[in-house]
């Protein structure tokens, strides 16, 4: 499958991803916030609410939007969760790095091997990667030392570079969702002032009503974009923090590889 294609597959994946996560919003939205039970007389456009799901509510047509948007956060969290998990493999990865560097200085490359084959995960991948060109060019005799380190160190390159955008995939997503849920949220609470500003406006006696309603839609959306914008940045950082561990273990065990056959083969 071309690069583009499999580009293409994935846009659409995650644009059908928002579309159902909308539809859920919308049907949260109106039938268990918009509940009648959850509001006075049975009411839920002109009735004061009753508990914390209709006051949710009442933040309006905006609040569907920041729930898709959290949920949108939740998915490409577990998403990336699992796919990290399975990135770093089985075992502990500074353990990892350690146990193949001790293999390789004492020429135990069969075991170094066997050991990335139970870590498995991107930075066992790599290392098997770099172990088998290791072996390959060992004993190539047409080959001199410096064609055989760079033999190695580009299939460490190679196989690091097919890894490495498997695990940063869809983090932009995380990051766009920190951005926008505190705007759409902004944006909800400037509709509501707009209300209640209006509601005040009115000649003789302010509407407490529609003064209470865009009060209340001012306050929940922006408590639903600011909490919406600090979940994904914390999902973010950790994640970034995560690649980079997996990124330096990788980084690590291949200068180990390097190192040992620049110093054991002449």
């Amino acid at each position: 499958m071309s690069k583009k294609k499999s580009s293409n597959i994935q846009a659409y994946f995650t644009i059908g991803i928002f579309i159902v996560e909308f539809i859920i919003s919308y049907f949260i939205y109106k039938k268990v916030l918009g509940s009648a039970a959850n509001f006075e007389n049975m009411d839920p456009e002109k009735g004061h609410p009753l508990n914390v799901l209709g006051t949710v509510y009442k933040g309006g047509f905006i609040v569907p939007i920041l729930i898709t948007i959290n949920l949108v956060i939740i998915t490409f969290f577990i998403e990336r969760l699992i796919t990290l998990l399975r990135a770093r493999g089985t075992g502990n990865v500074s353990n990892f790095v350690v146990n193949i560097r001790e293999l390789v200085e004492n020429d135990r490359i069969d075991e170094a091997m066997a050991a990335c084959d139970r870590q498995k995960g991107s930075i066992g991948n790599v290392v098997r990667a770099g172990l088998e060109k290791y072996t390959l060019v060992a004993n190539d005799s047409s080959m001199d030392k410096e064609s055989k380190m760079a033999a190695i160190q580009k299939d460490l390159e190679e196989s690091t570079s097919l890894e490495l955008p498997m695990l940063s995939k869809n983090l932009v997503i995380l990051s766009t969702c920190a951005s926008i849920a505190t705007l759409v949220g902004l944006i909800g609470t400037v509709l509501g002032m707009i209300r209640a500003f209006a509601a005040l406006a009115n000649a003789g006696a302010p509407d407490a009503n529609a003064l209470a309603i865009g009060i209340s839609e001012a306050l929940i959306n922006t408590a639903l974009g600011i909490t919406g914008s600090c979940i994904a940045i914390i999902f973010y950082n950790m994640f970034t923090t995560q690649i980079d561990r997996i990124t330096y273990g990788i980084d690590e065990a291949n200068f180990s590889i390097l190192q040992t056959f620049a110093a054991k083969k002449h």
